[in-house]
């Protein structure tokens, strides 16, 4: 008798709204759970089967006792762990929780950014802090919106995992008429290769709120592509092609998306607005604006030349002019 795998999908935002539709379309046998950090948004989900802040359209079809504010008791039932937290905030969703707790359990990460302070991917941070084994973690990467999961526009996943068993029980978890899932076993790619489409998004972003048009946009995401293999090469150098969908995928449609919350950051930062009014007007996290901070201090350990990161960081964290930044960066591309 097939077993059937318990999936506990551990967020409130969009992207955890989009995978709490991918699992239940998906006609696997399965049970799901929700943990969403909001008590107002759970009893909300519970009677109305819909998410009040995100992705409203979407129908939750889970039985009422499913959805819980209660992450440790949820945790005790799942058999895999599906993240679907900012990274800034990954640490206080998981204040509480034990190694013990994730002992034996299968992680998989919806996450694109670094965890601040220790400056690590998830994968490096979950085996550091909870003893996560690599072969039990896997990494969802793009290129896919939340919101054209909404509207079942097809998509495309890779999933991720130095253990590829592990990486197609999952894609099989979330296989859709408008899903298609692909197979990696590149977690350090794909998950750099995540957190520096949302720093090039920014860039994209600011160029155009300073006025630069297609033509200058092209040569941008063209270096950036260039850029970020520089960086995951020097990271963790294994043959990957760097032309596939999880890497310049991911960043084409970050970086052009009308969806990409990174991209429209970015615009708000190149038009005058501040980091902190733009954050309010979004209402949104730009996993971007985190993402930058930590990989300029990664960086310092690999010393890879990134002026598109460097002008971002400098824009955000230096407090530069950002029509001053791009106008520098502009000659140093090619």
């Amino acid at each position: 008798m097939q077993k059937t795998n318990k999936i506990l999908v551990v967020g409130g935002g969009s992207w955890a709204t989009a995978n709490i539709k991918m699992l239940g379309d998906n006609t696997t046998e399965k049970e799901i759970f929700w943990w969403m950090r909001s008590a107002e948004a759970a009893e909300h989900v519970q009677k109305f089967g819909h998410n009040p802040n995100y992705l409203s359209s979407i129908e939750v079809k889970l039985p009422a006792q499913n959805i819980s504010t209660d992450l440790q008791a949820l945790i005790k039932l799942a058999d895999i762990i599906l993240l679907n937290v900012p990274a800034a905030f990954l640490k206080e969703a998981l204040a509480g929780v034990t190694a013990d707790d994730l002992a034996g359990k299968k992680i998989v990460s919806a996450i694109k950014g670094i965890v601040p302070d220790e400056n690590q991917i998830i994968a490096e941070f979950l085996n550091q802090h909870y003893n996560i084994q690599f072969n039990n973690f896997a990494v969802i990467s793009g290129p896919c919106h939340a919101e054209e999961v909404a509207l079942e526009k097809l998509s495309y996943l890779t999933i991720a995992s130095m253990n590829t068993d592990l990486a197609a029980l999952f894609a099989g978890m979330i296989n859709t008429r408008y899903i298609k899932t692909i197979v990696s076993d590149d977690i350090y790619g794909t998950e750099y290769g995540a957190v520096l489409k949302n720093i090039y998004a920014i860039a994209s972003g600011i160029c155009h709120g300073v006025g630069y048009g297609d033509n200058f946009q092209s040569v941008l995401i063209s270096n950036a592509i260039r850029e970020l293999e520089r960086f995951v090469a020097a990271v963790h150098p294994i043959d990957r092609d760097i032309k596939e969908s999880a890497y310049l995928g991911d960043l084409l449609v970050t970086a052009y998306s009308q969806f990409s919350r990174n991209r429209t950051f970015g615009n708000m930062i190149g038009k005058g607005y501040t980091v902190t009014s733009a954050q309010l007007e979004m209402n949104m996290i730009a996993e971007g604006f985190y993402a930058i901070n930590c990989l300029h201090e990664v960086n310092k350990q690999y010393n890879v030349n990134m002026p598109i990161c460097d002008a971002v960081y400098a824009i955000l964290y230096q407090k530069r002019s950002p029509y001053l930044e791009m106008k520098t960066l502009a000659e140093k591309l090619c």
